[in-house]
């Protein structure tokens, strides 16, 4: 199922004229008492299909919680691991003000037009961080997708923050400039 709604958010941009974190904002002014005045709401008033429309509705009451406690929830008992995640995120907010970061409950999102790369903690002890770099080839660091499948064209395993160096942020560039 994670597939399939990282798809829609992925497709949003362009099916509705609008990000998710755009979507958001919207609804986040506006009191709706039930969820189907607010997806009625989304159909009448920006005309957006019913399926985009629940999914907005949706994650935007997973909104309500933060995002950094959703960060902090990923991160419990994976403590020693925040500063390679903090590294990234310092990084990833250097490449653009068109990046959108988008915690989720098991992982995070960086986002331009579409997802470009995915920040996950793994294991006590490793982030795996998944790429979108088609025509790439894989080697030794530059891994396959692993469990991201679909989702990532590639995967990097991450120990320590001394591995967020020049060539692992030239592939998030790289990622971020072909994600256009």
């Amino acid at each position: 199922m994670e597939k399939a709604l990282q798809t829609m958010i992925d497709n949003m941009p362009e099916k509705t004229g609008k990000s998710l974190t755009e979507w958001l904002e919207i609804l986040k002014d506006k009191s709706f008492s039930k969820h189907s005045e607010a997806v009625q709401y989304l159909k009448k008033e920006h005309q957006v299909t019913h399926g985009f429309a629940n999914t907005i509705v949706t994650l935007s009451k997973d909104e309500a919680a933060s995002e950094d406690d959703l960060v902090t929830a990923q991160y419990k008992g994976k403590e020693e691991l925040l500063p390679i995640y903090q590294a990234l995120i310092k990084y990833v907010k250097t490449l653009g003000e068109d990046v959108t970061i988008t915690p989720k409950k098991g992982s995070v999102s960086i986002i331009r037009k579409r997802q470009f790369i995915l920040i996950k903690p793994a294991t006590k002890t490793r982030i795996d961080l998944g790429f979108k770099l088609k025509d790439q080839p894989t080697t030794e660091r530059l891994g396959d997708s692993g469990p991201f499948g679909t989702m990532c064209t590639h995967r990097v395993q991450l120990l320590e923050v001394a591995e967020v160096d020049a060539e692992l942020k030239g592939w998030i560039k790289e990622a971020y400039e072909k994600s256009i």
